[in-house]
């Protein structure tokens, strides 16, 4: 008996942002994705380049960069200009979930947090509740205060299909 062939599981994207959606890839990572900031000044030939090497989607809303050879499949052209506008772009074209692994990541620099040590707390207020993560990179540590479940609220929202502009 010969069974038929497994479908692979869906590639997880990883995305590189180009000056323009800083803002955009910040809220990328709150929902757990491998985001990577284009360095400023970075030349459109050096993103693109950068994105290829990394297996990145590069998102921007430059059109020559789109149309440079080698960017096709590896250069999102978005053509939304707000961060609302913006989301829902993503979940439509790329099925992207604001829920995929929240706050799993770093949101300064795309490094995976790790649960924090007990000498990694000495600073975190006594109130906070656990759990408390760690970035093994900035050497941050992070809880869930009410600024992070405004933005959980906001990723909630988002994944339910709920685009309308608010004041996050």
């Amino acid at each position: 008996m010969t069974l038929p062939p497994q479908a692979s599981p869906p590639k997880i994207p990883a995305f590189l942002c180009d000056e323009m959606f800083q803002r955009l890839g910040r809220w990328l990572r709150a929902a757990g994705y491998d985001v990577v900031m284009a360095n400023e000044g970075d030349t459109d030939y050096e993103l693109l380049r950068q994105a290829i090497a990394e297996g990145r989607l590069l998102i921007t809303r430059d059109r020559e960069l789109a149309r440079m050879r080698r960017a096709k499949d590896t250069v999102l052209l978005m053509q939304a200009d707000t961060l609302e506008a913006c989301a829902k772009e993503l979940a439509e074209r790329l099925r992207v979930n604001w829920q995929f692994d929240p706050f799993s990541r770093c949101l300064q620099c795309n490094t995976l947090l790790t649960p924090a040590t007990t000498d990694q707390c000495q600073d975190v207020p006594g109130d906070i509740e656990l759990p408390v993560y760690y970035c093994p990179n900035c050497q941050q540590v992070f809880w869930d205060g009410s600024h992070v479940q405004r933005m959980r609220d906001h990723l909630v929202r988002w994944r339910a299909g709920d685009f309308q502009l608010s004041l996050n």
